[in-house]
């Protein structure tokens, strides 16, 4: 049997417990949060007061911080680009009478990530402190860009993927709404960290996904795993771009902002993976082929190498000045 039939027999196998694991790590459109639920009322009398209160709060944030937030959600709100990838791997049907269980957790996954780009654009508007037209502009064209992730339409890779994003913007929006109320600012802080709870739980359903799939077939798994790392795990706004610039121009630049800022830096990179390890258990995974044991060292001894080399590392300490924030006097 081929690699694909294997993959589509693995994820047909596993697609009833897809409702599962919806009722597990999905919340009730009902009883979930709603942008509007931190963001001032529009039908209040207060509204323009609130906006003031946002607007006062916003002043303190720094340079670093704005670019930061901005390109979290710039990255957020090309979630179209997202879905459509995960609609199109194999196992996932969404046509006819063939939809799946697999279909209805990618749309309801997204009706989820879609709160965090609302949430998000509606303060930048509201807060007066970044040219909302720029950011427009570099949302629509990592959109119309696309990203190549590295996975094809491979499940298995596919879903080593999302496990690791999910916790890497878990990770940065936890610590943007640390900085946030480090300067007072508790609206923001409270919305940055409801956003990273969700994240988490969307990171612990994807990894549940690879870890059934390791039951059914764990070679596969594990060589998908290891053919991941040894692309590097690239971020969904790889293609970044401001306008007039070229595609992927802006990501280096906002890389750089980040780890400056220490809202993601190349040292979380090896701790997911440290973590990714030990929650799978790679190393007591059994009945491996021989190919896929060489696989396991390889990710067992791929923490160590990469913090070798992330301790010789140096990032730029010069400020890129993006068109998205510089236009509000802050420099």
């Amino acid at each position: 049997m081929s690699l694909k039939n294997i993959r589509l027999e693995v994820m047909q196998t596993i697609e009833p417990k897809v409702q599962g694991f919806m009722e597990q790590f999905l919340m009730p459109i009902e009883k979930i949060w709603q942008p509007t639920d931190f963001l001032p009322d529009s039908q209040s009398e207060t509204f323009f007061d609130e906006v003031e209160q946002l607007r006062e709060e916003a002043k303190e944030l720094g340079y670093d911080f704005w670019v930061t937030l901005v390109a979290d959600t710039i990255t957020e709100e090309a979630l179209p680009t997202y879905e459509s990838w995960l609609m199109d791997v194999e196992g996932v049907d969404q046509h006819d009478d063939k939809e799946n269980s697999w279909s209805k957790w990618v749309r309801a996954w997204t009706a989820e990530e879609n709160r965090h780009g609302d949430v998000l654009n509606k303060y930048l508007y509201l807060s007066g402190r970044v040219n909302m037209r720029e950011i427009e502009i570099t949302t629509q064209h990592l959109i119309a860009d696309g990203f190549d992730i590295g996975t094809d339409r491979d499940p298995y890779k596919n879903f080593v993927y999302t496990t690791f994003q999910e916790l890497a913007t878990n990770i940065s929006h936890k610590r943007v709404g640390k900085l946030a109320k480090q300067k007072g600012n508790a609206l923001l802080a409270k919305m940055c960290n409801i956003i990273a709870g969700d994240e988490m739980r969307h990171h612990l359903a994807y990894r549940e996904f690879v870890k059934t799939i390791m039951e059914y077939d764990p070679s596969g798994m594990v060589l998908a795993f290891a053919d991941m790392m040894k692309k590097k795990i690239v971020m969904p706004a790889h293609f970044l771009r401001e306008s007039g610039g070229s595609m992927g121009e802006a990501f280096e630049q906002f890389s750089n902002c980040a780890q400056r800022l220490g809202v993601y830096t190349a040292q979380d990179y090896i701790d997911i993976l440290k973590k990714l390890n030990a929650a799978w258990d790679l190393e007591n995974v059994r009945e491996l082929s021989e190919q896929a044991d060489k696989a396991r060292e390889y990710l067992l001894k791929l923490p160590g190498r990469l913090q070798r080399i992330q301790d010789r590392m140096r990032f730029s300490m010069d400020p890129y000045r993006f068109k998205w924030v510089e236009a509000n006097g802050m420099l």
